[in-house]
């Protein structure tokens, strides 16, 4: 029996893009609230959704995931037009929202689930996101430590973690450029 057959966490995720002419990236970079906002004020992407993946635990809970057991990481999973928003975009936007040389941990939050990943779908996304790395790491003194992985399978947060921004009065108007902030 393979490893990822002892749990579905470890399967790729095969979810379908949300409509025709869509892709699908998934991204950890520290709380999943104001990543999913920089994604949602962006042309291009048509849905977003907050979640863990690349962990090991099957059915995580925002509560597990925080206990340290699941190796899970909090991701933004995209929706999005290649036409309208080339993937090499949706890497510029990450990088400019994160310190790439944090292990596990983004500003305020710390541990395993708050890491950074690029968790790519297909060849030509892993190759964008190594070339974007080789790039990137040309700007720190520091090593990189963002991970780029195979996107494993997705489980949705709870819904109060669903646009949990924009729901608390947040704009996630396309284009918007307001300053976000972040709170419970």
């Amino acid at each position: 029996m393979s490893s990822s057959a002892a749990s579905p966490a470890l399967e790729p995720d095969t979810d379908a893009p949300a409509g025709e002419g869509l892709e699908v990236a998934q991204f950890a970079a520290g709380c999943f609230w104001s990543v999913e906002l920089t994604y949602q004020r962006l042309p291009g992407v048509a849905r977003t959704e907050v979640g863990y993946s690349q962990g090991h635990h099957p059915e995580p809970t925002y509560e597990l995931v925080c206990a340290h057991g699941t190796g899970h990481a909090e991701v933004v999973r995209l929706h999005y037009d290649p036409k309208a928003c080339p993937y090499a975009t949706l890497l510029d936007v990450f990088w400019a929202k994160i310190d790439p040389t944090a292990l596990n941990r983004q500003g305020e939050g710390v541990g395993t689930q708050y890491r950074t990943g690029i968790y790519y779908y297909t060849a030509e996304q892993e190759r964008l996101a190594r070339e974007s790395l080789a790039e990137e790491q040309k700007k720190w003194e520091d090593k990189i430590v963002t991970e780029i992985l195979p996107a494993k399978r997705f489980y949705p947060a709870e819904e109060y973690h669903q646009r949990h921004l924009e729901k608390g009065g947040q704009s996630a108007e396309k284009g918007c450029n307001d300053p976000m902030r972040c709170y419970g």
